[in-house]
Formats: structure tokens, C-alpha cells, sequence
């Protein structure tokens, strides 16, 4: 529109309901030799937009500045409507949602020639919700309203050069997505010591969308990470019959029975060893699990499916979750400084679910997991260990996958060309 103010004053009423409109470009000089050339060119859909022929009622949008009040984000969506600013300025609900308002949130209001309020929706931040304002006889009520969210399908990629979160920030990618990829990966490579400058990722996921806008990120639907060379894939499969997982492009699950490590970049500060000096009890004692330091409040991770035997307060551990696998196996996580909500005796918890959080309660002298790995309730090493294999897929879901799967494919194949064009 800024470069075409004169085109888009010409044109008026075709500007206002976004139209296509053609240009002429006609030639200087008399010459038979230069050719007249038509340019179609689309106008970007203008902020004012009339909703029906003959009802003088007009649809505006506006996104929230740091410096607005109610007041000027009124004046720019066109509403001079003294009963309604009385309205949002007196009920209990607008006024709260006046003042969880934060730059960049989306306003549109239906409004009148005379600047009449007809109807004022702002959307809920961290709600799949929007607040409804709308005129109801001689006054006007307010409502929470769940939005219809329409999924759109996004394709991105990008190159290391710094860190992962550097890059995902760099071509725009949430970060709930590029914590996606470290989980689905996270078994193969460590994040946070084995990626290399120059490491490519493409990326297909779902934006899940309201009006056009995007509201949030929903599921990672294909990834493939080049790591030093090492190409990895993963598809999201969904039979028609039990839960999703992700498979690597043969179909062979990508889902490990059970995860390495149960707190995300982190390190370990003290193995599994049958005599060591306990720093507070001052004797030589076994220690028969993993220590991972990690900052006061991170989530701790269930490395593989299972029911919560224990969670609660115990001895030494301090808060401790228990929680019961497949056939002979269990876990421990000590020291929490708590529980995430739902965990407790009995729950079920899915892999890579959060179940607690990084602590120093019990015998510990600064906040750290302390993570055992049970056969028969006897403590291994969880580093050493052969740890058991998920179930791959059967001869029908294969086929099942390999079908689902190629839409996709192609997808990861054009988001990684875009990488390699912007490399060279």
C-alpha cells in the first residue's frame, strides 16, 4: 500500500474490500517496438473492511503497542461510542481484561459509520479463548468465548551456528517446537554437547490459527537434524488403532522403552559406585543411582511409561517419586522441591512427562536429582545398562505409516533444500 498510495486512492471501494486490481504501464515514446505491459498486481487487504453491502457496519483489527491505553486502542479501531468506554471502564470482566493486555495482542471490533460499537473481541492471552464485548438491547454484556482454532501446517529450517535455541530463534520457530525435537531426539544425540557448528534441521509442525492469526504451535509433525554428518528423521504416525509415536523413516520406532537421562541439559556430578563419601553423613557409603546437577525448579523427567508407586517424603531422598514399569523395571527421583500436578500414588505417567522438579530436599547439599534404576527393586547403573527396546511396528501399521508418511517426506525434503540454497 505504501507503494502504491495513488493506486490505492484511485481505486477506493475496490482498495477497501482487498480486491486485484491491473495496472497499465504505458510507454514514453511513440516506438512500435515497445510493447504495452500489463502488471496484475493483489492489494494487501486493508485494516477497515466493510462486513455487508447497506449495513454501514465495518470490521478493524489492531494489534496492542507498548504504549496504548483503552483508550487509544479504542480511537484506532474507530469506536467514539461514550456508552461503551463507560461499559469496558465499569465491569468487572473488562477491566480485567484490560489489564492482562500485552503488545501484540489482537483486537477486532464491528463497528458502526457513526463509530457505534456493535462488537469488541480481544483475544486471552495463554487461552484458547477470546473475550466478547457485543451491544445486547439498550446496553451492552460481556463473555469468555472459545475459539475455533483451524490448524495450518508450517515449514521451516535452519543451520547451527551458535547454539540450537540461536538458531530456532533465527528462522522463527517457537521454542515448544524446538523442545519437541530435543525430546524426540534427545535418546541419539546430547543437545547440549554433540551438536556442531554448520548442523542443518528442517522442521514440519502445526500453527494453530484463529482469524489468520496464530495463536500457538501444536505438534511437531516431521524433523530431520544433520549432526556431524549423521542424518536423522522422525515422523509423527497415529494409527488408527492406539496412540501416535514417531518412527525414523524405515518405520522402526524412535521411541527408547527408556530415556538416558530424566532432566534435560544437564550433567553428572556423581556416578553410580558402591563406596562413596557421603559430604553430610562424613562416611563411605554405596551410591546406588546417578546425580545430575541441575537449577533449583527444572522439570524432571519419567524416562519410560508406568504408574506412580511413591511420591511423597522419604528419609534421605527427601521428596521422592517412585514410579513402576514394564515388567521388573522401576525408577526414583530424590530431592525434588516438589510434585508436578497429578503426581501421586497411583497415577499414570506417560515418557518425558514432567513429574516433579529439581530440589535439595532431604540429605543434599545443593539442588541436584539424585536418579536410580531398579531391576527387581535392586539398584543398577542407569548408564551402563542395556536398556530394553520399544515394540517396532507390525507388517499393517508399517504399510500404514509408509502411506501417511509421504506427504511429509516431501515437506522435509523442500524445507531442507530451502537450508542448503540459503548455505550457498
Amino acid at each position: 500500500m505504501r507503494r502504491h498510495r495513488w493506486a490505492a486512492t484511485a481505486l477506493g471501494a475496490a482498495s477497501l474490500l482487498g480486491m486485484v486490481a491491473a495496472f497499465a504501464v504505458a510507454p514514453t515514446t511513440d516506438r512500435p517496438d515497445v510493447a504495452l505491459t500489463t502488471v496484475i498486481e493483489k492489494l494487501p487487504p486493508p485494516a477497515t473492511t466493510l462486513l455487508e453491502a447497506g449495513s454501514n457496519i465495518y470490521l478493524r483489527e489492531e494489534r496492542v503497542r507498548r504504549s496504548d491505553t483503552v483508550a487509544s486502542l479504542m480511537n484506532r479501531l474507530g469506536i467514539y461510542d461514550g456508552e461503551a468506554m463507560r461499559f469496558i471502564r465499569s465491569n468487572r470482566q473488562t477491566r480485567e481484561m484490560a489489564r492482562r493486555l500485552r503488545p501484540g495482542n489482537t483486537l477486532s471490533a464491528k463497528v458502526g459509520a457513526w463509530g457505534e460499537l456493535h462488537a469488541l473481541y480481544v483475544e486471552r492471552p495463554g487461552k484458547d479463548a477470546i473475550m466478547v464485548v457485543e451491544r445486547s438491547g439498550s446496553g451492552f454484556v460481556a463473555h469468555e468465548q472459545a475459539m475455533q482454532l483451524e490448524k495450518r501446517t508450517v515449514i521451516k529450517s535452519g543451520e547451527i551456528r551458535q547454539s540450537l535455541f540461536a538458531a530456532t530463534d533465527d528462522a522463527d520457530i517457537p521454542d515448544a517446537i524446538a523442545m519437541q525435537m530435543v525430546a524426540i531426539f534427545g535418546s541419539e544425540v546430547d543437545f547440549h554437547r554433540d551438536l556442531r557448528k554448520g548442523d542443518r534441521f528442517s522442521l514440519v509442525y502445526e500453527a494453530l490459527t484463529y482469524h489468520g492469526q496464530t495463536v500457538r504451535s501444536g505438534r511437531l509433525l516431521a524433523a530431520e537434524l544433520v549432526n556431524d554428518g549423521n542424518v536423522l528423521q522422525a515422523y509423527w504416525f497415529a494409527p488408527e488403532e492406539g496412540e501416535g509415536d514417531y518412527c525414523a523413516a524405515d518405520g522402526s520406532s524412535l521411541r527408547k522403552a527408556f530415556l538416558r537421562s530424566p532432566v534435560e541439559f544437564s550433567r553428572v556430578t556423581s556416578g553410580f559406585s558402591g563406596a562413596r563419601y557421603h559430604p553430610i553423613l562424613r562416611r563411605w557409603r554405596a551410591h546406588k543411582g546417578v546425580d545430575y546437577a541441575a537449577p533449583r525448579g527444572a522439570g524432571v523427567l519419567a524416562v519410560a511409561d508406568g504408574v506412580v508407586a511413591t511420591a511423597g517424603r522419604q528419609n534421605g531422598y527427601g521428596n521422592l517419586i517412585v514410579i513402576q514399569h514394564q515388567g521388573t523395571y522401576s525408577t526414583a527421583y530424590g530431592h525434588l522441591k516438589g510434585f508436578a500436578k497429578g503426581i501421586r500414588k497411583g497415577a499414570r505417567v506417560r515418557q518425558g512427562e514432567t513429574i516433579g522438579y529439581v530440589g535439595q530436599s532431604g540429605l543434599a547439599t545443593g539442588p541436584h536429582l539424585h536418579y536410580e534404576f531398579r531391576v527387581k527393586n535392586k539398584p543398577v547403573n542407569p548408564l551402563t545398562i542395556a536398556l530394553p527396546i520399544a515394540r517396532p511396528l507390525d507388517g499393517r501399521r508399517l504399510a500404514q505409516f509408509k502411506a501417511s508418511s509421504q506427504t511429509l517426506r516431501k515437506q522435509l525434503t523442500m524445507a531442507s533444500k530451502v537450508t542448503l540454497a540459503a548455505i550457498d
